[in-house]
């Protein structure tokens, strides 16, 4: 089911912006994103809700997915982005993104992606998976997230550690987006 909770249906120019909340399980990727589109008065959309269901079963059956599996739903999602901004209603996305070319996959034709990456040690991150009820994820799925992270270089992602509030975080992601070109 694809769910885009829009805080407002008008289109404004103060509130197109196109956002992505990355990070590894456990870092609160839909906390954070949900606040922040909330904050800045526009759409929020979770990726995990646009997969193909040809993804959808070879995930269910334990296969991981290859690149070539991931193009086509990178590209729904950039023209999602695409969609909003043309309209002038703005998104945060919360994906993963673990590796620069999914990325780079999602840059829109037309305007900017800003990307706030969510970032935490292997310990917190670990006991917040522990204490989720909403989510199942084996902790050797963390593994596997940690060890095929490109870590963002900090010029093209805000930094934020999870030790830190989600109301900080929200609000130094609110910043960065509403203050930086």
């Amino acid at each position: 089911m694809k769910i885009v909770l829009s805080a407002h249906s008008m289109p404004n120019a103060n509130n197109s912006h196109a956002v992505i909340v990355m990070g590894v399980f456990g870092t609160g990727k839909s906390t954070i994103g949900k606040s922040l589109a909330e904050r800045l008065g526009c759409s929020y959309a979770d990726a995990e809700d646009y997969h193909p269901e040809s993804n959808i079963a070879k995930m269910g059956d334990g296969i991981a997915l290859s690149d070539t599996d991931r193009e086509p739903w990178l590209d729904h999602l950039r023209e999602l982005i695409e969609g909003h901004l043309l309209n002038g209603t703005g998104i945060v996305l919360a994906y993963s993104a673990l590796r620069e070319i999914y990325r780079e996959r999602l840059q829109p034709a037309e305007g900017q992606l800003k990307w706030i990456f969510l970032q935490g040690d292997r310990e917190l991150l670990a006991a917040r998976m522990a204490a989720c009820t909403d989510h199942a994820i084996p902790l050797t799925l963390l593994d596997f997230q940690l060890a095929t992270l490109e870590v963002p270089a900090p010029r093209d992602a805000l930094w934020c550690n999870v030790a830190d509030s989600p109301e900080n975080i929200t609000a130094a992601a609110h910043h960065h987006i509403t203050t930086t070109s």
